[in-house]
């Protein structure tokens, strides 16, 4: 395979990723989209994974990249969307809609890698990084994470209310993921009779 083959199947890869995107409600008005959304997240993406840690970053990375990503994407972007402009958009966005479409995302991901059989799901709770907020007195946002041990692949994650632990967030991301067959590993702290077992399934009419 040539550098160009190359390039052309890495692009070609975003393809099913922009379609998960492009399911994203747009909270512009019609009048409103001069930049695609399934673009914008994309590039925002990109930007943030290369080291960009705010909305004047991630257009940092579009102005700079801009002639390369309208060549790779078939976009005619004539300028990179002002940083007001993609704080609007990512502020705007529903973070349930943002999770469906990572989850679908990392689901397809998971797939083409994992191997057939009995899968390896750790879920983990960590602090989120720079979430911690002194001047409005508030905490550290918590996250637990359902992690594919065989792939490396996070495929899911939820949000830890504050006032409460990962007891209820894990019981609540594992009746939302399809874990049967699989083995769960997770902390101590789950290990009580009563957290044991899942609550049962509503029965549809």
């Amino acid at each position: 395979m040539t550098a160009s083959e190359s390039r052309e199947a890495a692009i070609k890869s975003f393809d099913r990723f922009l379609s998960h995107l492009g399911t994203i409600p747009d909270p512009r008005r019609a009048e409103g989209k001069l930049y695609k959304l399934p673009h914008v997240l994309l590039f925002s993406i990109l930007a943030i994974v290369t080291g960009a840690d705010s909305y004047r970053g991630i257009r940092t990375f579009i102005k700079t990249h801009r002639q390369r990503l309208n060549k790779a994407f078939a976009i005619g972007w004539k300028r990179a969307p002002a940083h007001t402009a993609i704080r609007y958009i990512l502020q705007g966005l529903k973070a349930a809609d943002v999770e469906k479409v990572f989850r679908e995302h990392a689901a397809d991901l998971n797939g083409c890698a994992a191997p057939v059989g009995m899968r390896i799901v750790a879920l983990d709770g960590k602090a989120l990084k720079g979430s911690f907020d002194a001047f409005n007195d508030a905490k550290a946002r918590q996250i637990l994470s359902a992690f594919a041990a065989d792939t490396a692949l996070v495929l899911a994650h939820i949000e830890i209310d504050e006032k409460s632990n990962e007891i209820p967030a894990a019981q609540k991301l594992l009746e939302e993921r399809d874990v049967a067959g699989h083995l769960v590993t997770l902390d101590a702290m789950h290990c009580q009779k009563k957290h044991s077992r899942l609550p049962p399934r509503r029965r549809r009419t």
